[in-house]
């Protein structure tokens, strides 16, 4: 009985990190530079770079070794696209 307990409290404990970084579009991360960013740490992601187009906060972020491109709009806080980088994209660029 105590195996199932401990399996158990250990299901509990693990399950919450497995949907914790789950983002999608629509999700309202702020309108400040400073608020996503804190947002985005706080659901898990590294942030490796940010760049500012018009209204739009895009935000190169690593998750369990991977990596994605997060674009906020500045205006209403909403995360507008998340897309995952591929490491081709990569090589392409070296073709140019």
């Amino acid at each position: 009985m105590k195996t199932t307990t401990k399996a158990a409290i250990l299901a509990l404990i693990t399950a919450p990190t497995v949907a914790f970084a789950q983002l999608t579009p629509g999700d309202v991360a702020g309108t400040a530079e400073a608020d996503i960013l804190a947002f985005l740490e706080a659901e898990g992601y590294t942030i490796q770079e940010t760049e500012t187009e018009g209204d739009m906060l895009e935000v190169e972020v690593m998750l369990d070794g991977a990596e994605f491109e997060i674009e906020v709009d500045l205006t209403t806080g909403r995360i507008a696209e998340i897309e995952a980088e591929d490491d081709d994209d990569d090589a392409d660029d070296d073709d140019a």
